[in-house]
């Protein structure tokens, strides 16, 4: 492997990992246009703890800007592991957390759940910029938030 090829793949990985913290901000910020600039034109959303699979990142959007409608989320991604499988191809695995919080009609208690597990993903280049091309959220636990105290 050359000198330039070294830096060529580094930079892929590097360019994912933004693409990836761009998810998670613009997904958090419910900035759903530039949520959406992450996928690419026939992504795959795959999330089994719900028995769904998504298909296009209009239908991605569509389907996570209702889902969380009115909820304060945060979501963070740790570790990736990403593996570059071809010149415009890779795949990753993150450590996730995250936490989804909606609005409830009772001050005194929260409805939502912590959520924490790992995002499957592959990447490909489209239009010269990584993109995310299949995604899968395999969940290893979730606490209810209605069975954590509510803070002050």
């Amino acid at each position: 492997m050359t000198d330039q090829d070294l830096v060529r793949r580094l930079l892929d990985i590097e360019e994912i990992k933004g693409l990836k913290a761009r998810y998670f901000r613009t997904l958090d910020q419910k900035k759903w246009d530039e949520f959406g600039e992450v996928y690419a034109a026939a992504a795959v959303l795959e999330l089994p703890e719900v028995e769904m699979v998504v298909d296009g990142r209009d239908a991605i959007v569509k389907m996570v800007s209702e889902a969380l409608s009115g909820a304060r989320t945060v979501h963070h991604g740790h570790m990736p592991e990403i593996e570059l499988t071809g010149p415009d191809t890779a795949r990753g695995t993150w450590a996730m957390f995250d936490y989804v919080e909606w609005p409830s009609s009772d001050s005194g208690s929260r409805v939502g759940l912590q959520g924490y597990g790992h995002y499957v993903e592959e990447y490909a280049r489209e239009d010269g910029r990584w993109r995310i091309a299949r995604s899968r959220l395999d969940r290893l636990r979730v606490d209810s938030l209605g069975d954590l105290p509510v803070a002050p």
